[in-house]
């Protein structure tokens, strides 16, 4: 609770939202392409029961990357926030294949303190479309968590959007809360879009609750 009155201008209940670029990724990605494809070779319910296995378990040195990756984005995102403090946190993660026609719908990841995708593989080729003008093929959409927000948002205030959209690319990593609602558009070209999603799962203390 904030006590006292603030001078000047200040945010109340950001959501922090964070995209970057993996530099020097391309190799990586072509490992972890050939990876994840054999897997599926095996596992054909690879996408959908992404509950039953641990991708970052996996000793191969690609993934390995991929998990010093992901962790060094986790502690900047902590520090960016202003956490001072030493966090533990275990990582989940699986593999995602989606072909033509295939989407996500609309979801969050319940049980994690933070939620995050990489992009191994997206298409770069897509066929002539006829009908609605408003297609967005294989990006990925977040929704403002605050019901109705923008109700009364006017020209220029940042609350008039209540959808933020990315058009991904090889080596992007995306990290977020995990209560964020999101989707996935569907791939409407011929290649494949790969990627690895993640969640930040705590290891709880106690040091974690907030001072009253």
């Amino acid at each position: 609770m904030q006590t006292g009155s603030p001078e000047g201008f200040f945010e109340l209940w950001p959501t922090l939202f964070l995209q970057r670029d993996i530099p020097g990724s391309e190799a990586a990605n072509e490992r972890l392409a050939r990876l994840i494809l054999e897997k599926e070779g095996r596992e054909t319910a690879l996408t959908t029961e992404y509950a039953t296995y641990n991708l970052f378990e996996s000793e191969d040195p690609a993934v390995q990357w991929l998990r010093q990756c992901v962790n060094k984005t986790i502690a900047d995102y902590l520090r960016r926030l202003g956490i001072d403090y030493d966090v533990n946190w275990r990582l989940q993660g699986w593999a995602n294949v989606n072909r033509a026609g295939d989407y996500h719908n609309l979801h969050n990841h319940p049980h994690s303190y933070l939620s995050g995708t990489y992009y191994v593989r997206v298409p770069t080729v897509w066929p002539p479309r006829r009908g609605r003008a408003d297609l967005d093929p294989g990006a990925i959409s977040f929704f403002d968590p605050r019901p109705q927000a923008n109700v009364v948002a006017i020209r220029n205030d940042g609350q008039v959007n209540p959808e933020h959209r990315i058009d991904p690319r090889a080596g992007m990593m995306l990290l977020w809360p995990s209560f964020l609602h999101h989707l996935v558009h569907p791939n409407l070209s011929d290649e494949l879009r790969i990627s690895i999603s993640f969640n930040v799962i705590l290891k709880w203390s106690d040091d974690y609750l907030p001072r009253q």
